[in-house]
């Protein structure tokens, strides 16, 4: 009997393996093919949706025990998130510079991709474009954030963890959480067509992947899972800001 489970679902499910591909098939796939029809019809609120559900997972299935162990507990210390939220700055302006370089002002830059689903208007003033950017940063540091992070770095890791250790449970819900954002950039919807970049799409879901080792990393730093929110908010921060201001 696994006591980090609710009750009711002791007699159906353990916190093992199975479990958290059980997870990742049950949200991360029709989350994928969620984004695509999203980047297609440029409708963006089912996204919202599927953060929540995201979000709440751990609680469906866990108990206190169960959620505390997931890392929802005090963290070390405010400096150690502060660190996170800059590591996570750093690395989202790295990637930028990354791809502006390498693929300029092209849709092959994963920021370009990602930034036209803001439709920042090109007449826009500059006191419009802050407040669209206050509002943007706003959301963008919270919704997926802590949907992702309780999921990913929480229920899924853990469940992962019961069976192989957290070492190599933070391969697999780092590869999980890549391979997911390929619906984000990668698989592309630009002038009413579909296109695959490969070698762009290799790069992202590699940074991706890279980014996912550092939320976890952050999470074991601060002790808690809000290290591994704050290092993602401060990542969606440095992106967001790259895409209004950088690009």
């Amino acid at each position: 009997m696994d006591n980090n489970l609710r009750k009711f679902w002791r007699k159906y499910f353990s916190l093992h393996w199975k479990f958290g591909l059980f997870l990742v098939v049950l949200l991360c796939v029709p989350r994928f093919f969620l984004v695509l029809q999203a980047n297609e019809q440029g409708n963006y609120g089912v996204i919202g949706m599927v953060m929540f559900l995201s979000a709440i997972v751990p609680f469906i299935f866990l108990n206190r025990n169960g959620t505390k162990n997931i890392g929802l507990r005090t963290p070390k210390s405010i400096f150690t998130l502060l660190l996170a939220l800059l590591a996570g700055i750093v690395f989202s302006v790295v990637l930028y510079f990354i791809g502006d370089l390498l693929y300029g002002g092209s849709y092959e830059n994963w920021y370009e991709y990602i930034g036209k689903s803001y439709a920042i208007p090109e007449n826009i003033t500059a006191d419009a474009k802050r407040t669209m950017f206050i509002i943007m940063a706003i959301t963008g540091m919270i919704f997926s954030p802590i949907g992702e992070e309780l999921f990913f770095r929480g229920i899924v890791h853990f469940s992962f963890a019961k069976s192989v250790g957290d070492r190599k449970a933070s391969f697999i819900d780092s590869a999980a959480f890549a391979i997911t954002h390929i619906s984000h950039f990668g698989l592309v919807f630009i002038a009413g067509g579909w296109d695959f970049y490969f070698v762009p799409t290799l790069l992202w879901v590699s940074s991706m992947f890279l980014v996912s080792l550092l939320f976890f990393k952050m999470k074991q730093l601060t002790g808690s899972i809000w290290g591994a929110v704050l290092c993602h908010s401060g990542f969606n921060l440095g992106m967001i800001y790259s895409i209004f201001y950088l690009l």
